[in-house]
């Protein structure tokens, strides 16, 4: 069967051109929203007096056999068919015969490609939010163990002052909270119809896009046809959300990897998900969180690449889309796989929480405390404040302790206006626990904020 747009040519296209035309090996994929996007196209045709019922039932019929060969694995890709649209297509043509050939009517491939793409994108929007809440609701079953569990709070990778656990998480679940609302939010913005728009200009015929809008769960028709056709806004919108979702596992990854060494050991991570060396049998690997750093690279070259395709592109489409969905299919899958993988690493891991509660007394995490102390104690500015608490940080390390337990005779050698109650203030569960203001580590905000996370989950 010769190209569907042959008729203006006078010589077949050479097999090296198809080969580097073609793109149906990869948007495939995106079979069932090509199929779905033909029954609504036909059914709108036929409300609207452009098919015959019986056409229309050819047509139904013929895309189920269609899928069903496709599903079973007997349809046959063929590069020189160019795209899934024209593969498609040409079957059903050889199914049903004429009455197929009549399913294109008012349609380009054009905004055949971007209906088809575009739902997939809003699909793959929403199953990558139900996978983040998924990770956030076991992140919660673990930081509701631990909000009495100290670890050392850091800033510049030094130790900073003394924070719960649950408070540490707690952190990224705000992360993965806000990476839900960008996609829910992209979802909403992007649902848009395209189809009726044609190749660039819409069509004469008498067509109701509003029909095939509700028919294909899009909130709303597009206004300008030809930005329509050539946009990618929404795919760009999936693969930014997925690299700043990338970010912050990448973020955590950094973290576990850290904490599931000997000089933390604060985790272990799970047999299961861990690995070992070929040659130093004693070796436990953290390649899960390792993989998850680099493979945030990888979403973001997805993302940088799509942007360069689409810089200084001319109105309307283009050949160059072309190139816009196998970086999305890999960006999408490789995110979806790394929450899966993320969610039961963090399961299974084991917390040693004697270990992080013991790298609490090194570092000198209730310095800040003690200046604290003295504003609000001894009625001394912060500056003078601050001054005095580094000379009982210098003392502590000229005696070889941590501050939290320096008596309070050195201190009262240092500034005689500090009283015995000073001690209440040093030790390190207190000085958790004094940061009762909002969104702070204490304990009881803690719980505040895994019960606001909780309930978040629950709308």
């Amino acid at each position: 069967m010769e190209k569907m747009w042959s008729g203006r040519f006078s010589a077949g296209a050479s097999n090296l051109l198809d080969q580097f035309n073609a793109s149906i090996m990869f948007d495939r994929k995106l079979y069932r929203e090509d199929i779905e996007g033909s029954l609504a196209h036909a059914q709108m045709l036929t409300k609207q007096n452009i098919l015959t019922e019986s056409e229309f039932i050819q047509i139904k019929n013929g895309l189920k056999q269609v899928k069903d060969e496709i599903e079973s694995g007997v349809f046959e890709w063929k590069i020189s068919d160019e795209d899934l649209h024209m593969g498609i297509e040409k079957r059903l043509t050889a199914i049903i015969g004429d009455a197929g050939k009549k399913l294109h009517t008012a349609r380009s491939r054009n905004d055949q490609v971007a209906v088809d793409f575009r739902r997939y994108v809003l699909r793959k929007n929403l199953e990558i939010v139900d996978a983040l809440k998924l990770l956030m609701s076991e992140m919660l079953l673990v930081a509701s163990k631990h909000t009495e569990t100290l670890i050392p709070g850091m800033t510049h990778l030094q130790h900073a002052q003394p924070i719960n656990f649950a408070f540490h998480l707690s952190a990224y679940l705000a992360m993965f909270k806000r990476d839900i609302e960008r996609f829910e939010s992209s979802h909403e913005r992007n649902s848009v119809s395209p189809l009726g728009c044609a190749a660039l200009a819409g069509t004469p015929h008498n067509i109701d896009r509003d029909m095939t809008a509700e028919l294909l769960g899009f909130n709303s028709v597009s206004v300008n046809c030809l930005d329509t056709v050539s946009d990618r806004d929404f795919a760009l919108e999936i693969l930014f959300n997925i690299s700043t979702m990338m970010m912050h596992i990448s973020r955590l990854s950094e973290e576990l990897v850290l904490w599931s060494s000997y000089e933390f050991k604060f985790i272990e991570l799970s047999d299961e998900y861990s690995t070992g060396s070929s040659i130093m049998p004693q070796k436990k690997n953290p390649d899960v969180p390792e993989l998850l750093r680099g493979k945030t690279g990888r979403v973001y070259g997805s993302l940088m690449g799509l942007l360069t395709v689409m810089k200084a592109l001319p109105l309307a489409y283009n050949k160059d889309t072309q190139e816009d969905k196998e970086g999305v299919f890999d960006a999408v899958e490789t995110a979806q796989i790394s929450l899966e993988i993320l969610k039961e690493a963090i399961k299974t891991m084991q917390v040693k929480s004697h270990n992080m509660s013991s790298a609490c007394k090194v570092g000198h995490l209730s310095a800040t405390d003690l200046a604290d102390y003295l504003v609000q104690k001894c009625d001394i500015p912060f500056r003078e404040a601050h001054f005095i608490t580094g000379r009982a940080v210098a003392k502590s390390e000229e005696l070889k302790i941590d501050l939290s337990d320096i008596e309070l005779k050195y201190l009262q050698e240092i500034d005689a206006r500090i009283g015995k109650d000073v001690l209440e203030f040093l030790s390190i569960e207190n000085s958790m626990n004094a940061r009762t203001s909002q969104g702070g580590t204490s304990t009881k905000r803690t719980k505040e904020q895994l019960e606001y996370f909780e309930n978040y989950l629950k709308e």
